[in-house]
């Protein structure tokens, strides 16, 4: 199988100041897709210009004909199930059926305290992804129902109308990212996709083997997961979101790097990489004239 190569580019422009040409240079450049941040702010950008993920995706599917837009990931922490849907619904429609959701459980951050009560503590990792085992099954009603009422613990939903539904039928595709036992159900039961950033453990002082086997072993247990749901876990695309491994700049240096980079991941089952938009004075900086030629050379090397 042939590994696609798709692009996230964070939402940090004004759209008449780069923003918009990003977005159009993607669709030129070939990618299957073009992700976004859905976050209220991120780490080192907090304190700079950040857009949110869905007018900016919006813009996107009115500036593009055929890329495929997405989020990677929206999370629980600031978001509800019920009109979350309403807006993609919206984007799918606008769009004319080219959305992927990427949902995840969220982290700590910004995301998770900026709307937190005085006195409240964040959530923990267990309440975090009580609220993704909820929220996840009730997003997929109500993006295939035509009107869904639930009662839940953490999300509920009364008569809410959905109408006409996605352009994409049953529903948009679900890009779930997991790592341990209760994401993976989720992306094995929901997904239509499942993403991986790798193991965080091995990020400051891992190495790139040590970095594959442990993403040998999440996708092994993507497949053990599956295969315990009654689902063949061929049916689900394996995303990985470059920039979180020990070697995370390297396959930016040269379309050679990226190669080899993309064909060791391609080995272990995943067909879409994912790699961030350049960036300059940041974590995601890289030469803009090689990546360029990675997104137009590299997918013909990797067939």
């Amino acid at each position: 199988m042939s590994l696609r190569l798709s692009t996230v580019i964070l939402p940090y422009r004004r759209w008449n100041e780069g923003g918009r040409a990003a977005w159009i240079r993607a669709e030129q450049l070939g990618f299957h897709t073009a992700y976004t941040y859905d976050h209220l702010s991120w780490r080192s950008f907090r304190d700079g210009p950040w857009f949110g993920a869905i007018p900016t995706l919006t813009a996107a599917a009115a500036a593009t004909e055929q890329l495929r837009l997405g989020t990677l990931v929206t999370s629980p922490n600031f978001r509800h199930p019920v009109t979350l849907a309403k807006e993609l619904i919206s984007l799918d429609d606008i769009s004319g059926g080219r959305v992927t959701l990427g949902i995840g459980a969220g982290g700590t951050g910004f995301d998770a305290t900026a709307l937190l009560k005085g006195g409240e503590d964040p959530w923990t990792p267990r309440e975090r992804a009580d609220r993704l085992a909820e929220f996840v099954p009730l997003l997929d009603r109500l993006l295939t129902e035509d009107s869904v009422s639930c009662e839940g613990t953490y999300y509920s939903a009364h008569e809410a109308r959905n109408i006409p539904g996605c352009v994409q039928r049953p529903r948009l595709p679900f890009a779930v990212a997991a790592t341990g036992p209760r994401g993976l159900r989720l992306a094995a039961r929901h997904g239509q996709a499942w993403v991986t950033t790798g193991d965080p453990r091995l990020y400051e002082n891992g190495t790139p083997e040590q970095s594959v086997q442990a993403l040998r072993g999440q996708a092994e247990k993507l497949a053990e997961t599956c295969a315990a749901l009654g689902r063949d876990v061929n049916e689900l695309d394996k995303i990985l979101l470059t920039g979180f491994t020990p070697d995370r700049s390297r396959p930016l240096e040269s379309l050679d790097a990226f190669v080899d980079f993309a064909g060791r991941h391609q080995e272990l089952g995943f067909t879409e990489l994912v790699i961030h938009w350049p960036i300059p004075d940041s974590d995601f900086a890289a030469d803009e004239k090689v990546f360029e030629q990675i997104a137009m050379e590299a997918p013909a090397q990797l067939r």
